[in-house]
């Protein structure tokens, strides 16, 4: 089987087939990055996100680019190993593609997709003149991802962010089958507190985890519900009886139960700005990580209620340091500028904190660094 060949999504083909419009001068208008390459080859695990963010300032501003390109009606696909060229054309920007020829196994015989589908047409024969067997070859073609799915894809429905009543309020685990102290996939579980009204075949396991608070304020804008097991219901009564699908870590008696509720699929969005401007601060790292860097999640201090959605895009700044201008007679105390860090994506907004992935580090990013629109 032969190196199997992914796709870029058509909205990067009409952003790599023609980009032939550069202005400059105000913040809605797409500008080339200016340490753009004069080209690239595309390689298994790019993102649209990487390869637009080679040429354009703002990679979210390819929307734009692909509104102005109506004169595409075919694009043609973009595969790892081809090479994208930059060049200046009247003195504007475009780029050019080129393809490697095909690879050729070293296989004794390859049959083809056209030979199989056509008939074959071309024989190998061993010394005694007998028909050597061929390997059959075929092409899975997969998009390559807007963004990393595969590092947010576990948060879009767990962990989740719940109020202190809530969570208190939710039914729980009082005891096992057999009166095991622990219980994993495939035990059953007893469960006080579900309503009657509002039973389910599915259900969430969750133990109370990090307590979030502002930043500037100290005030309480959540309780992580950290995913613990899945269960389905076997049957009423108060308690009732789970049964464990299963789970990341052992459960407990206390742990909390809710309802599994379906999420939108919000894997197929790219990232851009708030429409209003935004200031918040990043308040915790998911799983507790010391060290944030490209695609941590992270959650920040501002949600839907500041109006965040899914894909908005904001800028981390590192705080300058204050230091004290020893060369004037009153040591006066000078605040540095502070330093852009990298951008975060938010991929899930609660009311009043969000879940973001780290889309890209210029320098180290900490807790407590602010986000903003830039």
């Amino acid at each position: 089987m032969k190196n199997t060949r992914s796709t870029l999504s058509t909205f990067l083909i009409g952003f790599l087939i023609d980009c032939c419009v550069l202005t400059v001068g105000h913040a809605d208008e797409i500008t080339l990055n200016p340490t753009h390459p004069e080209k690239y080859t595309v390689v298994t695990g790019d993102t649209l996100w990487d390869i637009s963010g080679k040429f354009l300032q703002h990679p979210w501003q390819w929307k734009k680019l692909w509104e102005t390109n109506s004169q595409i009606k075919n694009p043609n696909l973009i595969y790892p190993n081809d090479t994208i060229y930059f060049s200046l054309v009247n003195g504007q920007p475009q780029l050019s593609l080129s393809r490697p020829q095909e690879l050729r196994t070293d296989k004794p015989c390859v049959l083809k997709p056209s030979e199989y589908e056509k008939g074959r047409q071309s024989f190998l024969l061993d010394k005694n003149g007998k028909v050597l067997p061929c390997s059959r070859e075929s092409e899975l073609e997969q998009p390559i991802n807007l963004i990393p799915h595969d590092q947010i894809a576990t948060f879009l429905t767990s962990p989740k962010v719940v109020g202190e009543d809530e969570f208190k309020n939710s039914p729980y685990v009082i005891g096992f089958h057999e009166g095991h102290l622990i219980a994993g996939a495939g035990d059953k579980v007893y469960v006080r507190g579900l309503d009657d009204e509002n039973l389910t075949e599915k259900y969430t396991l969750y133990r109370a985890g990090e307590t979030y608070y502002n930043a500037e304020t100290n005030e309480v804008l959540g309780h992580e519900a950290k995913y613990v097991a899945n269960a389905t219901l076997q049957t009423n009564g108060d308690p009732a009886t789970l049964i464990i699908t299963k789970g990341s870590l052992e459960i407990r008696t206390g742990d909390r139960i809710m309802p599994d509720i379906e999420v939108e699929n919000t894997l197929n969005f790219f990232p851009r700005p708030p429409e209003q401007p935004l200031h918040g601060q990043i308040i915790s790292v998911i799983n507790g990580r010391s060290l944030i860097g490209l695609y941590s999640v992270v959650v920040i201090d501002k949600g839907s209620a500041d109006g965040l959605i899914t894909g908005h895009e904001l800028m981390v700044y590192q705080r300058g340091k204050t230091i004290i201008d020893t060369y004037r007679d009153d040591a006066e105390n000078v605040q540095l500028p502070d330093e852009m860090a990298g951008k975060i994506m938010i991929f899930r907004a609660f009311e009043h904190l969000s879940y973001a992935l780290v889309m890209q580090v210029n320098h180290d990013i900490h807790r407590l660094d602010d986000v903003k629109t830039q």
